[in-house]
């Protein structure tokens, strides 16, 4: 498996084993598929790479500044948790408003159809003869409809209603701010039916806060920690403000949960970020403190992660094994790591039933 062209910083300073857990953070440059693609991240194109690297015997870059490509790993936070949410808002239709959507929507699939063969000379501008005994056709079945429909609208309860909302719009005159149910209820004892149902409205992109406490040990892990916060600085800042016309959007970041030299067997996963929000306290016991070179004795670090794109169904039943060229296999093939994010697959068909390592995203 192959190391980080761009670097490795990590804290603590110390040998990561098979049991050791982690927090692997890559930043790597933000390219567009296209207009709608969104992003493409460091598994996309025609020689995918692993997501994570084998990192046990790979040294930290010593007083460097990371930059594409680098990794950093930290201790595993203690808040891990994740949130998925689906916005749904409530949506309401009464039977006039229905009505006269269905009367639009006929008018306009039936002047289409007309316009559509006045341009190709269509069948149906031909009237045909009506077979013999049998009464001349009096228009598509799409016109009855729109005819019956408006003929609906103009029903007893519809000229009530529309009483109604006169006598509403003439009372508002005077400043009644009455509404239209509550005029219905007075004088009829009833309102209209509102149909009202809660639709999906939208996706949302997740939120993800983490908290590390870094109190360095000697010199060695002090120059660490001043290298992993530079790091992160440079990579979420903006670039271009020398050319002074564009500016480019900052590095954005792939988070994993490792364990060893495997992805996490249990925790969730995490779609491309950028790094939002990033707050340094240097005086992490509420103390000033500081070792005999300026290091800070202790000290709090806090980023904001926001996912760049929405969790779908499909990414569920997306394999995420790696062999150790980098290359991806099929579930189950020799040669692969130890997990799987999505669902096995028999054949072309995702097979539920297989052993599914992970929660997923």
């Amino acid at each position: 498996m192959p190391t980080p062209t761009g670097g490795l910083l990590r804290y603590p300073f110390e040998a990561i084993t098979q049991t050791t857990d982690y927090l692997q953070i890559r930043a790597f440059k933000y390219q567009r598929n296209n207009l709608t693609g969104g992003p493409s991240g460091p598994l996309s194109g025609a020689n995918p790479t692993p997501q994570a690297y084998d990192v046990s015997n790979y040294q930290s870059t010593k007083a460097k500044v990371l930059g594409e490509d680098g990794v950093i790993i930290l201790p595993m936070p203690s808040n891990i948790q994740d949130s998925n949410s689906v916005s749904y808002e409530s949506d309401s239709m009464n039977k006039f408003v229905a009505d006269g959507l269905g009367v639009v929507q006929s008018t306009m699939i039936e002047g289409g159809k007309t316009l559509s063969d006045l341009l190709t000379g269509g069948a149906s501008l031909k009237t045909p003869t009506p077979p013999p005994g049998t009464a001349a056709p009096t228009g598509s079945a799409a016109l009855n409809k729109m005819k019956e429909t408006i003929k609906n609208l103009l029903s007893n309860e519809a000229r009530a209603a529309a009483n109604t909302q006169l006598a509403l719009s003439a009372l508002n005159v005077f400043g009644a701010n009455v509404s239209f149910n509550s005029l219905l209820a007075r004088t009829d004892g009833r309102i209209l039916n509102p149909n009202m149902e809660l639709l999906f409205n939208n996706v949302t992109l997740r939120t993800f806060r983490f908290s590390f406490k870094l109190a360095p040990r000697d010199p060695r892990e002090a120059l660490e920690v001043k290298s992993i916060i530079r790091s992160l600085k440079k990579n979420m800042a903006v670039k271009g403000a020398s050319s002074g016309t564009f500016l480019e959007t900052p590095n954005i970041f792939k988070l994993t949960y490792r364990k060893g030299n495997q992805n996490h067997p249990f925790l969730h996963r995490f779609k491309d970020c950028a790094l939002s929000d990033m707050n340094v306290q240097y005086t992490g016991d509420n103390v000033y403190a500081t070792y005999a070179d300026g290091t800070p004795v202790s000290m709090i670090l806090n980023l904001t992660f926001k996912e760049l794109l929405p969790i779908y169904a499909e990414d569920y039943d997306n394999s995420d094994d790696y062999n150790n060229s980098g290359g991806s296999i099929g579930f189950g093939e020799p040669g692969g790591g130890n997990f799987i994010y999505g669902t096995g697959e028999s054949g072309s068909t995702p097979d539920n039933s297989q052993n599914i390592e992970g929660v997923g995203f």
